[in-house]
Parts: C-alpha cells; structure tokens; sequence
C-alpha cells in the first residue's frame, strides 16, 4: 500500500518521475532565422481526425517566446542514441544545436534526421498550463525512422521494447 504524502514539488517531482514516458525533443526556427529547441517528456497525441499532438514548454524556458509566436514546428521522438541531446536541449544556456545533429528538414526547420520518429507540425492552439504552455500541433507530416525510442523513468534514459514491426 502506498502512504499519503504532501503534494508538494519535492514530491510531485518525485512522483512524475517514477511514471515512465517518451523523450521528445521539439525545434523549430525564430523570427530572426536562429533555431531554438527544449527537450519535453510531457507529450502526446490529442486526436485523429484533425490529427493533433501536444507538447508541454516551460514558461521560462529561454526558447518559450520563439514558440508562442512560431507557427511551426518539429517534434522528434529520441532514440537512445540521443541521449546527450535530449540532456542538452534540456540544460538552460547551453549550446543547444552545437555539433552537426541537426539538418535542415523540407520545411526549413532543425532535423534530427536519424530520429525513430519526427512529426512536422503546424500551430494549431496553445494553453496556460501553469508554469508551462501547452502547444498542440497539426501534424502535417511524419517521418519514420529504425531506432527504438527511449523511455525516460526514474530519470534515467532507457530503451524502448522494440516492437517488431518493419
């Protein structure tokens, strides 16, 4: 049996991280030209028909301006040998797209081109969500990649199961 606690950050903190769930790392490209990008566990699909993704973005985050005003975006479901640029794009002030990871996809926008899954992604609503924005996304395209996503739990990084699938 688990014992009550008080929901305070410390514990909600711990809380959130004993629930298991995808690593995304989200791009896209400011009005000057320059690429920003966060790294987000909190995402999922919203709907099917129109098809809808939502990812969640601190509202301090120093990339939060570039996105309320972007108009598109890329969402890319990280393998486990993104491991590093998850942790990168998640650490305020550091060098977000230092090294050659990224290319430019179709749209213009920073690709992580060998990610198992990139969704390109139109702007469709944003909400307050407290100290984060929630961004849902038309997803206008999808790109399947062959590496397994990971799994973010316990805050550490592991390999999802794959499936099987070719």
């Amino acid at each position: 049996m688990t014992a009550d606690i008080t929901a305070d950050a410390p514990n909600f903190r711990e809380a959130m991280a004993r629930f298991p769930s995808g690593v995304t790392i989200v791009t896209t490209v400011d009005e000057q030209g320059h690429q920003r990008g966060f790294t987000a566990s909190s995402f999922c699909s919203v709907s099917m028909d129109p098809q809808l993704v939502l990812v969640c973005l601190a509202t301090g985050a120093e990339c939060h301006e570039s996105f309320e005003r972007a108009d598109t975006w890329l969402v890319h479901i990280a393998g486990m040998e993104h491991e590093s640029i998850a942790r990168r794009f998640a650490t305020r002030g550091a060098d977000k797209f230092a090294g050659d990871d990224f290319i430019p996809h179709t749209s213009g926008l920073p690709h992580l081109a060998d990610a198992p899954v990139v969704l390109e992604c139109r702007a469709h609503a944003r909400y307050p969500g407290g100290d984060h924005t929630i961004l849902v996304g038309e997803v206008v395209s999808v790109g399947l990649g062959d590496p397994a996503p990971v799994v973010y739990f316990d805050r550490t990084f592991t390999p999802a199961p794959r499936s099987g699938r070719n």
